[in-house]
């Protein structure tokens, strides 16, 4: 147990922003500074963390149990150890960037959006640190509401559309969850402890196994998405916000794997290493077909959701190696498509808030007009191809790597996407930044300002020292796998 509540400290400063601006705020001004700070305090606690962990110890760290639901058995039990730890800081580090990618662009209900958004980070933090079965499902659940709103009221012209179908994908696979968390509920003496369940859950019989395992997966392969439950990605992220996309693809994405590592694996063993091919095929399908999918986009926005599906088609495959190697480049390769996914989107955002168009088309010599951004956008879009000394190589080496030693084929499949990536996201970069300007309204771009500079720095910052010294993440989680791989 840790003296001080951090875990708690870093939920509650969000929702306690929320709270200020539902009751205080009177202008819009004044409520964006107020989710900006409190986004800030989040962070802050989120430093505080990660100086606080120990990375020679595998299990849960900085832990907090405080009754919930007496009658069920349930508490407000946190924890996290080393595969929780970088989601918790990832969440704490883009949400103040979300803020202030929105600061100019959201025009009406700014009130609205900021509750929102605070609400968003709560409800995230919360899944990323729950040790209570029942309250990681309230948290995971709870976080379609603030989501479907950003999407529904602040998103494109298809909003609607585009929310209802990633709320009902995510609803349908959530149901199955539930049901599976009742099933263990009852079958365990009333057990919600996570530690507990991981002893006792693995003790049930091969067809228990079995169900549980499809239940999870329902859930959790909806989140990632995983082919072929990914069809409601690419339509949020095009309705989407611009800082909506930047928090879906950086964060909520994470969930399903997330999922697979704190569920599956450890609780139902036997049946993930049954199913692991079942899973290798899904993958391999993914980053091939989502890759040449993506070559086929007009709209940058779906052509940056496809390379995301191709991405996490690469992290379902390490996770189901049950190899160290595969299974640490995964967890990498979350945390480095959560940046390099996030600049992408915030830099398809700078060009929309001047354009208004997401069309690939309407572009064309902006690097004439905004050589700055050209740099920016060119280092995100060498570290989703892979490139050497960034962190978009670092994770898809060890993937296949670690697959290798498990399936050469699967591991030639998945490397084939570094060529394909490759090809789509350099088509992109040079139909938007080279060749002649054919669009007049190119000709009167100017280049980031300030606030975007400060908006993309620390991500670029991040995406160059995670690629030259991936030690600083890797170290810290390696104790907290191998102790995965021998549940």
């Amino acid at each position: 147990m840790t003296s001080f509540p951090l875990l708690s400290s870093i939920i509650l400063c969000p929702f306690l922003g929320m709270l200020f601006i539902l009751f205080f705020s009177k202008n819009d001004h004044l409520t964006k500074s107020i989710a900006l700070i409190s986004s800030l305090f989040s962070l802050f606690f989120a430093g505080l963390i990660y100086l606080s962990f120990d990375k020679n110890i595998a299990g849960f760290q900085l832990q907090e149990i405080n009754s919930l639901i007496k009658a069920l058995n349930c508490n407000f039990h946190l924890g996290i150890d080393g595969i929780s730890l970088f989601f918790v800081i990832l969440t704490a580090i883009l949400t103040p960037i979300c803020i202030l990618a929105s600061w100019n662009s959201i025009k009406f209900r700014v009130k609205e959006y900021m509750i929102a958004f605070l609400l968003l980070e709560t409800l995230v933090l919360g899944v990323f640190s729950s040790l209570d079965f029942l309250l990681f499902y309230l948290f995971f659940e709870a976080m379609l509401i603030p989501m479907f709103l950003l999407i529904g009221i602040w998103g494109g012209e298809n909003r609607v559309y585009a929310a209802i179908k990633f709320f009902l994908f995510t609803l349908a696979g959530s149901l199955f969850l539930l049901i599976a968390v009742i099933y263990i509920y009852q079958n365990t003496n009333h057990e919600f402890n996570i530690i507990n369940l991981y002893n006792l859950v693995p003790k049930f019989s091969s067809l228990e196994q079995n169900l549980l395992w499809f239940a999870f997966f329902a859930s959790f392969a909806v989140k990632v998405p995983m082919w072929p439950f990914h069809t409601w990605l690419p339509d949020a992220h095009v309705q989407a916000p611009t800082a909506g996309s930047v928090i879906l693809a950086g964060i909520l994405l994470k969930m399903g794997a997330y999922g697979f590592l704190r569920f599956s694996l450890p609780m139902l063993p036997e049946a993930s290493h049954h199913y692991a091919e079942f899973i290798f095929v899904l993958s391999a399908i993914a980053v091939i077909y989502a890759s040449i999918v993506a070559f086929a986009q007009t709209d940058m926005k779906k052509l940056i959701a496809y390379s995301s599906i191709a991405h996490m088609g690469f992290v379902t495959m390490g996770i189901f190696t049950f190899n160290q190697q595969a299974i640490e480049g995964a967890l990498f390769q979350m945390v480095s498509h959560g940046i390099v996914s996030a600049a992408l989107f915030l830099c398809v955002g700078v060009l929309y808030d001047r354009m208004h168009t997401k069309e690939i088309s309407k572009y064309g010599g902006v690097v004439s007009k905004m050589p700055k951004f050209a740099f920016f956008f060119l280092v995100f879009t060498m570290a989703s191809i892979g490139l050497p000394g960034t962190s978009g190589f670092v994770g898809e080496m060890l993937v296949i790597v670690g697959t290798y030693q498990v399936s050469h084929l699967y591991a030639a499949l998945a490397a084939t996407s570094l060529v394909l990536g490759a090809i789509y996201m350099l088509w992109l970069y040079k139909r938007v930044m080279f060749g002649k300007v054919t669009n007049d309204e190119v000709n009167n771009l100017s280049d980031i300002t300030t606030r975007e500079i400060i908006l993309l720095s620390p991500l670029l910052v991040l995406t160059i020292i995670l690629g030259i010294y991936p030690n600083i993440i890797t170290d810290v989680f390696h104790v907290s796998v191998v102790n995965l791989i021998g549940k």
